[in-house]
């Protein structure tokens, strides 16, 4: 069996029943008749909500996991979610309306849907809550890599110059730095395709910063400039839903390590998406965090407690968190820089062709 947010990244799940999608189901089964000994809805895992009984450690699995016998059999078991799921909870995004976003290495945007989207996206993954509720997903392969990269670049060259500053102090002052310039980046241009990345169909990674003679070329809207492109990708794929499908989002929680200097991450994020960005300070715990609550949710809830009153009640009643509504002069600047980077996208797919090392 599997959680149901892990469920629906295996086969289509039709949120009314909280089970697989019978229409595609026998759709996939009707093209693989006689070629294959078995229907698909035989051999796919079992779904189970949030809160139900998975079973329990057994003694063999017991002894599997520590053949020491310290760990013992008979451990409740909460259904299995990935890091999809895992991340609704350990930032309180799971009811319709809500969403979080989670930027390191890589970034995704998930966003509790009110209902389904008109029609499929390339760059759009439909999953669920660990309760089964529709998600649309837009995962990005690149985020902070390339601003890592520049980052050291810049601390090399002040150990070159004999000041030997620590790491976070690096990142605090180049970002707090990008506040400083222009809204829209000075007509600066940058991607940080360190590998390929599906949602704006670039094949290989090719990191690269560009900029016009006329651009404002200075420290502040270099900085901004990567920081936006770490959101440049997701919001081509968050723009398909919030202004083609017209998807309604009232907040969103950011996590992760770009969020690790106060304030600037969030705000340029709360303006990539035109919508507050709340960071928590448990945020920064991630997905092991999440499914620690959800097994927690498993063997404590009361009788028919749904999963977002336990949150909002149990777990996050208290919990500290800021909140940044959009600046309309940066919603403004990002659109204008949304513009440049779709426009500029040509550039980085010929060079992933002319550029062959």
């Amino acid at each position: 069996m599997l959680g149901i947010g892990e469920a629906s990244g295996m086969f289509p799940v039709d949120p009314k029943t909280k089970q697989y999608d019978k229409v595609m189901l026998k759709k996939f089964n009707d093209l693989v008749k006689g070629k294959v000994p078995f229907k698909l809805e035989e051999i796919l895992p079992e779904i189970l909500l949030a809160g139900d009984d998975a079973g329990s450690l057994t003694e063999e699995g017991a002894k599997f996991l520590d053949p020491t016998g310290t760990l013992k059999p008979g451990i409740p078991l909460c259904p299995p979610e990935g890091d999809a799921g895992t991340g609704m909870v350990a930032t309180n995004a799971i009811r319709p309306r809500t969403g979080n976003v989670s930027a390191g290495t890589s970034v995704f945007a998930m966003i509790v849907l009110e209902k389904e989207l008109s029609k499929p996206y390339d760059e759009i993954d439909l999953v669920t809550t660990p309760v089964g509720d529709l998600v649309g997903m837009v995962h990005c392969n690149n985020c902070t890599s390339d601003i890592n990269g520049w980052v050291n670049l810049f601390g090399e060259f002040a150990a070159l110059a004999g000041v030997e500053i620590p790491k976070w102090k690096l990142y605090d002052m180049l970002y707090f730095e990008s506040e400083k310039g222009d809204k829209d980046c000075g007509g600066l241009l940058a991607y940080n395709y360190v590998s390929n990345e599906h949602v704006t169909k670039v094949e290989k990674g090719r990191p690269l910063f560009v900029r016009t003679a006329e651009g404002k070329f200075n420290l502040a809207n270099f900085m901004r400039t990567h920081l936006y492109s770490a959101f440049g990708a997701l919001k081509v794929g968050c723009d398909i839903m919030l202004k083609e499908e017209g998807v309604g989002l009232d907040r969103i929680t950011g996590h992760g390590g770009l969020f690790k200097t106060e304030r600037v991450g969030q705000s340029y994020l709360a303006a990539a998406i035109n919508a507050p960005v709340t960071v928590m300070k448990t945020a920064g715990e991630g997905g092991a965090w999440g499914m620690a609550i959800l097994a927690n949710y498993r063997i404590t809830k009361k009788e028919n407690e749904p999963l977002d009153e336990y949150l909002d009640e149990r777990v996050f009643a208290g919990q500290e968190g800021v909140t940044l509504s959009p600046d309309p002069e940066y919603v403004a600047g990002f659109e204008e820089f949304g513009k440049r980077y779709v426009e500029g996208l040509p550039i980085v797919r010929e060079a992933t062709r002319s550029l062959k090392y």
